[in-house]
This record gives C-alpha cells, structure tokens and sequence, in this order.
C-alpha cells in the first residue's frame, strides 16, 4: 500500500513514503487513468524535487504520453499551462511547505479542474497494482519559456498597470520558487508602464531553505518579513511560501495582516470592477467578507473549506474571485484555480486607488473583530466537540454545519472545525465590532474544549 497518498494529492516522508520508484509509477498510473496523451509536468526548488520529477517523467513517458516539462515553477504555472496548452492533465513535485525531509505532487485533470475523489483513487489503485503494459515512447518536451511568457501575460492582465503607483513592495521569497517568476513578471509590468519598485528578500531559489522552509503562516516566522518592510520603508510587504501558491501580506508598518481581511480586500477590488459578482469564501470568518461584498451589491456564497471544494464552487457560480483566510486565492479568469502572485498585484492596485494597506485593514478589523484560527491539540476531539455542542446548540441564532459546525450568537459568531487526519480541533471566532466579545468567546469555547469549564 502506498501511503503517500492523501486526501486530494500526493505527500510524505522521503525514502519511506516517496521516492523515485513511487514517483515512477504515479507518474504512469496518472497516465493510463487519465487516459492522457500529453501531461503538463513541473517542480520546486527541493532538492529532491529534480529526481522525482525525472521519474514521474519516465513513467509518463512510458505509458505512451507526451511530457510538457516546465522545470522549476510555482503550482500556479502547471496549473495554468495545463489549460493554456490544452494537455489532459497536470503535475507539480512539491512539498510546498512540508518539513525538508517531505515532498509530493499536486495534480489536475484537464481544464486544470482538481481530481476527485474516485480519480485520485484510481490513480492509487493502478500505482499500487504496478502491473503496467510494455513500455511505450512518449516524448520530453521543454515549453517552459513559452509557457512561462503566457502565464505572465495573464497574470498582468489583472491590473492596469499604468494606473499604479510607485509604490516599493518587499518581497519574501524564503529561497522558494517563486524568485524567478516574480522577476520575470516585474519586468513585464515595467514594460507595460508600471513605476513600482521592489526590494527582494531571500529571492534566489535554494533547496536547502538557509532561512527555513518558507511558511508565513506561522507566527514565528513573520518577523523577518515586518521588519524587512520597516527598514526599507516600503508600502507593503509579500511574502510567499515554497511553491507561491499562497502569499501573505504586511502593511508599512511590519503588521502581519490576517488573512480573512486579505479575503475581503480582494473581493472589494473585484466588486469595484463588476458590482453584481460572486464571491466564494470559506466557513470560519466570513463577516467582514460578506459585508464588504453585499455593500458593493454582490453576491457572497459559502463553500466547505479546501480547494477541491472551492474550485468546484467557483465553477458552479461563475464566481469573479474565492478566498480563504489561509491564504489561497482563487480567480474566475485564471482557470478558477489559486495564485499567490496575482493577489500581490491587486493589493498594489488597491493601494493605488484607495491608500494604505494599514487603514485599509484598520476599518475592518474594528468592524469584524476576529481571532484567527487557534488549534487546539486533544486526546479525544470527538469528546471535546460535543461538549461544545451541547453548550450552545441552544443558544445559537442559527447553526450551520457547512464545515464542522457555526454558531451564531448574535453579536458574535464562532465556527469550530475537528480535521480529518490529526487529533486536531481548529477555532475561529468573530464579532462585530466588539474584540472583548472575541476573547471572551475564546475563552469559553477553549474552556470547554479542555473540559475546565467552571474549573
């Protein structure tokens, strides 16, 4: 059994969940399930990632299929080159942020759209079969120039960037892969008029991650960032993880902006563009997000948390934009699927037009007050949910069960999700405009969950 398979991709520990061999037949179970003749391939910067992507090659390759190599490349470049070239399917060898000692593959089918359920499961069953048909002779092609090229032109085709101004944005690359395609895109909004500057942090692509593995997400690793923006003054700070499929903002003071309020910004640059889209937003915070997008007279529509199902929802809808406060961003025009360079770029056209990144998150955070996703490590969540449950399943306004379960309690709100593959309890609670009520809700729930209440 190979148990590097998850949920909805590939992942595990080098020489004992993955290696050249599984890749290999991955690779040729992707293939023959996919019944493809040409798969878009492409990879991180881990040292690892070369040798595996060379075996998923092989297999690929090997079932008869045309390879499509883009070498090294954030996600968003398979994804996209997958539907811009018209291949059947796609793959990226990434551990985006995983330990060092991780890797694995992101994968879609054509359209780029994500595999279900029963696609990934075929892919398992045949990869762990491995009684595959005599080799056959599909060609290795390099379309990364080309490929890359077209991608930037969408990309920049999200702004004008003539109407920016010269703004100068730090950027984080955490040696991932995103320093050379952020470089190829800066050079052509500057050809297109664009006056921004930019000062580079950690940009050149290294799989050994001197600095760590890029994850911005984690607290400990923000600082870096905050004060790389303070100290060369810039507007605003990115910062990306490994494969750039998420990016994180900082305000011109070195403020870590969290990342519901980045949900809301970006469905405000859409609205201000087509006033009666959709918007897809995530279960946990969604206050600030539905306000901003039913003042601009839109349309904001819930989806359970994770791409698959985003993805799936913003093709349902015909949604312009979908955000979750983890950081993935998706886009109507970019084959429904997540970047971490575009949101960057809509900020800067934000910032432009209405100032600040600072005030502009400071308004909504006094608005819709919210504590960012606390995860809680028990020995039985089961347990711990349902005395929650029990709680306030009579007190709530309304309860909603989209992904794990909602309360509303009128002036403040809490959604309390268990995952699926860890002893793990995530909780988000909101307010409106009333951050006591946030930290006394916390406290309530956390109390409950730990079994201290009245403790």
């Amino acid at each position: 059994m190979l148990t590097c398979f998850k949920a909805y991709d590939v992942r595990g520990r080098l020489g004992v969940d993955l290696d050249e061999g599984i890749a290999y037949r991955i690779g040729r179970a992707f293939a023959v399930a996919l019944q493809a003749r040409r798969v878009v391939l492409g990879r991180d910067v881990r040292a690892s990632s070369e040798s595996l992507s060379a075996s998923v090659a092989k297999g690929v390759a090997d079932a008869g299929c045309d390879v499509l190599d883009l070498g090294l490349c954030g996600t968003e470049e398979m994804y996209f080159a997958t539907s811009h070239v018209g291949a059947d399917g796609g793959i990226c060898v990434t551990a985006s942020h995983n330990p060092m000692d991780y890797n694995g593959m992101k994968m879609v089918q054509a359209g780029s759209a994500p595999l279900d359920p029963e696609g990934l499961a075929r892919i398992r069953a045949l990869a762990e079969a491995n009684t595959f048909a005599p080799a056959a002779g599909g060609a290795l092609r390099d379309i990364g120039p080309q490929a890359r090229a077209a991608y930037v032109a969408r990309v920049c085709d999200f702004v004008d960037a003539r109407a920016l101004k010269p703004l100068k944005i730090l950027v984080n690359a955490g040696h991932g892969a995103a320093g050379p395609t952020f470089d190829a895109i800066a050079d052509a909004l500057a050809a297109r008029g664009a006056a921004l500057r930019f000062e580079r942090l950690f940009h050149d692509p290294d799989g050994g991650f001197p600095q760590g593995i890029p994850n911005p997400l984690l607290p400990e690793n923000r600082p870096v960032t905050g004060k790389a923006v303070l100290a060369t003054g810039a507007d605003f700070g990115v910062a990306w993880d490994g494969d750039f499929d998420r990016c994180f903002f900082f305000d011109h003071t070195g403020a870590f902006v969290d990342g519901e309020y980045v949900v809301g910004l970006l469905a405000q640059a859409f609205l201000g563009k087509e006033p009666d889209a959709r918007i897809i937003h995530d279960p946990r915070i969604i206050w600030n997000t539905q306000d901003i997008v039913a003042k601009a007279g839109g349309r904001a529509v819930q989806s359970r948390t994770g791409h698959a199902f985003i993805k799936q929802a913003m093709r349902d809808h015909d949604a312009v934009y979908g955000g979750e406060m983890s950081a993935h961003h998706y886009f109507r025009d970019f084959v429904c699927c997540d970047s971490g360079m575009i949101p960057w770029l809509l900020m800067a056209e934000l910032v432009s037009r209405h100032g600040p990144l600072a005030a502009l998150v400071a308004d909504r955070i006094a608005a819709f007050p919210s504590s960012g996703e606390i995860n809680f490590t028990l020995d039985d969540p089961q347990a711990a949910m349902a005395r929650v449950e029990a709680r306030f399943a009579g007190l709530a306004q309304a309860t909603d069960r989209t992904d794990g379960v909602s309360y509303d309690l009128g002036a403040w709100r809490f959604n309390l999700r268990s995952s699926n593959t860890e002893p793990l309890v995530r909780l988000n609670v909101e307010a409106r405009g009333d951050a006591s009520l946030v930290a006394a809700g916390v406290q309530q729930v956390t109390d409950l969950l730990l079994g201290q209440e009245g403790a």
